[in-house]
């Protein structure tokens, strides 16, 4: 019979609950995951009740609110508050999404609040992305010239534009990425997600001239095929983007290059 052990710091304990001192008001729960490596504790869960009129409508509002009046040490990131850089990606009420654009009032009951998930965590809400950005460098996200780019522009058609459009909108939040099991499992050798679908996008580009070179780089068992068309990715996206296409898009191109 096999014997399972969770790991250290595995189980999730009961944390402290911050009651609102006016409980006459339409407060609204939060439960925050809570873990600090470095303390030698295990992880877990502190309750704050807050008055969602007394902040922003966005989740993201709400955890400014907490830290700012009740818990200084709470901590996660944040910086556009417009859904535009992907910092504060973390699984609100079990999906991955935006604090900042997901609304307290689309949530129903207690507001439970995780990091992306299978991310080694640095504390609280604060996932580790080395590994994440260190994949995204490895497709070297820049255009590839053959030729000295000169003083004039390297100009596109619409029709050539419009290939970029669904791909160059990724904010690397990595949302897709933290929703895949292929992700989960094999995240030291699958790129995921995120990072191929910004492959996808140089490799779309009419202005690089190193797109035969760049599909021989992913044509590899595990850093493209691993990929098994989940379609978690694509309904992860906060941004309405669609990386499972992405990724199909480089295996045809693969096929066809072949």
């Amino acid at each position: 019979m096999v014997n399972l052990r969770l790991p250290k710091n595995s189980k999730i304990e009961k944390g402290k609950h911050y009651a609102s001192p006016d409980q006459n008001l339409p407060l609204r729960l939060f439960q925050i995951y809570r873990f600090d490596p470095d303390s030698g504790k295990n992880p877990r869960y502190d309750e704050f009740e807050v008055d969602p009129s007394h902040c922003g409508p966005m989740v993201l509002d709400a955890l400014i609110t907490i830290k700012d009046q009740v818990d200084s040490t709470l901590t996660f990131r944040r910086s556009c508050r417009e859904g535009v850089c992907g910092s504060c990606s973390m699984n609100i009420d079990g999906v991955n999404t935006l604090a900042c654009i997901k609304p307290i009032a689309e949530v129903k009951g207690t507001i439970k609040i995780h990091p992306l998930p299978h991310m080694p965590v640095i504390k609280d809400l604060v996932p580790d992305l080395k590994q994440a950005y260190e994949q995204y460098a490895s497709v070297k996200p820049w255009i590839q010239s053959k030729e000295p780019l000169g003083k004039k522009e390297r100009l596109q058609s619409p029709e050539e534009r419009a290939k970029l459009d669904g791909l160059w909108e990724c904010i690397l939040c990595f949302c897709c990425s933290t929703s895949c099991p292929s992700y989960w499992w094999s995240g030291d050798k699958y790129l995921g997600p995120a990072t191929l679908l910004q492959a996808n996008r140089w490799i779309q580009d009419s202005r690089d001239d190193n797109t035969k070179e760049r599909l021989e780089d992913l044509d590899d068992t595990f850093k493209l095929y691993r990929c098994h068309t989940i379609m978690n990715c694509t309904k992860a996206c906060p941004k309405g983007l669609n990386p499972a296409k992405a990724i199909g898009e480089i295996k045809r191109q693969i096929v066809v290059e072949s």
